[in-house]
């Protein structure tokens, strides 16, 4: 079973905010952070980027690459802001997210909440939220690793989207510099460049004794990434509070037997996630939303945690029997456990996840 991970980048994070909260920088070249005469980039807009300017570079060097560079105070307050609406977003599809900065992420959506029928898809529904709701555009990366979905991203940047499938990865690693592999810093890229290692297929050729004796125990990382493998997990920085599921049907369903059936699935996708950090839930609850948009709520709290699948389909099919006759037709449904307690979790061998890679 292959996972699917997506990895998000925001493009030129800073700098397009100051850009969308400005009308007068759109189109500029904008260093965040700085001055004309001391201090460094924290951010370049891919106008600056043109001239050369990097983050990280001095900002008399900066000036020097770039004339009319507009240098502007950064506003880290609203960049968390902006941080925490697209991670919302991130958790409307799957609790497994792995932040690496304000404006990247991996996301694990092997077992979705919000399934679109691959990674792909859920990667462009995504991206095109991103800037619905914000304003700014994200880039994104699919493959069945994190090393290769971080490729992936950078590949078609700004505004792209990319995907690497498990028959494209060891040949897209192969002709791809090493310099640009993530985790591969300049310092080290030199050292591979003088042992001949320039290409990822010279880094295939190689030995794991050979970059073990070269690199310590960083060796074995490079040997696999060589390959285009990655075994390291998305590593979530927060508990959840609930883990659900819902979907919007093309027809409204009135018959009891369709919307049990229709429950299903979505029990299957809280399962499928459902242990994975170690805690167990209490509280199980259904959401319907009728014709009519209303919506209603309706819970049930176990008196322990919830430890098999049957603990969730039962209640939830409880639930929804008891709003039986329906008021009106369900256009959607919906599953979550809540209440979590940090309890050991389920024997992990009972959690499977469902789903085709990218």
């Amino acid at each position: 079973m292959h996972r699917r991970i997506i990895h998000v980048d925001m493009d030129a994070f800073y700098a397009s905010v100051e850009q969308r909260d400005d009308p007068a920088l759109r189109g500029r070249p904008v260093a965040v952070g700085g001055s004309r005469e001391r201090g460094v980039v924290a951010a370049a807009s891919y106008e600056a980027r043109r001239f050369g300017v990097r983050s990280a570079m001095p900002s008399v060097t900066a000036r020097r690459q770039c004339p009319e560079l507009v240098f502007v105070r950064p506003r880290f307050e609203i960049y968390k802001q902006v941080s925490r609406q697209i991670r919302t977003i991130f958790a409307d599809y799957t609790p497994m997210i792995q932040p690496l900065s304000l404006d990247e992420a991996y996301l694990d959506v092997t077992a979705p909440l919000l399934d679109r029928g691959s990674a792909t898809a859920i990667a462009r529904e995504i991206r095109a939220r991103i800037r619905a709701e914000t304003g700014l555009t994200a880039s994104a990366g699919v493959s069945y690793n994190k090393f290769l979905a971080k490729l992936a991203s950078d590949h078609r940047k700004p505004d792209g989207l990319f995907v690497i499938t498990p028959a494209m990865g060891p040949g897209f690693v192969e002709g791809l510099e090493v310099s640009r592999f993530h985790g591969v810093g300049p310092v080290t890229a030199a050292k591979m460049e003088r042992l001949g290692i320039r290409l990822g297929r010279d880094l295939l050729a190689c030995t794991p004794e050979f970059l073990t004796r070269h690199f310590g125990r960083a060796g074995a990382h490079y040997h696999s990434i060589g390959r285009g493998l990655d075994e390291r997990p998305v590593v979530t920085d927060r508990p959840r509070k609930s883990i659900g599921a819902e979907q919007t049907f093309e027809r409204d369903l009135s018959g009891l037997d369709d919307a049990l059936a229709a429950l299903q699935p979505l029990i299957d996708k809280v399962w499928g996630v459902y242990g994975r950090d170690g805690r167990c839930a209490r509280t199980i609850t259904l959401k319907l939303k009728y014709a009519d948009f209303r919506i209603a709520t309706r819970a049930r709290s176990l008196p322990r945690a919830i430890t098999a699948r049957d603990d969730i389909a039962d209640a939830a099919a409880s639930l929804l029997r008891a709003e039986y006759p329906f008021a009106l037709g369900v256009r959607l449904l919906g599953v979550s456990v809540s209440r979590f307690e940090s309890a050991a979790a389920p024997d992990a061998d009972l959690f499977t996840a469902a789903g085709c890679p990218c």
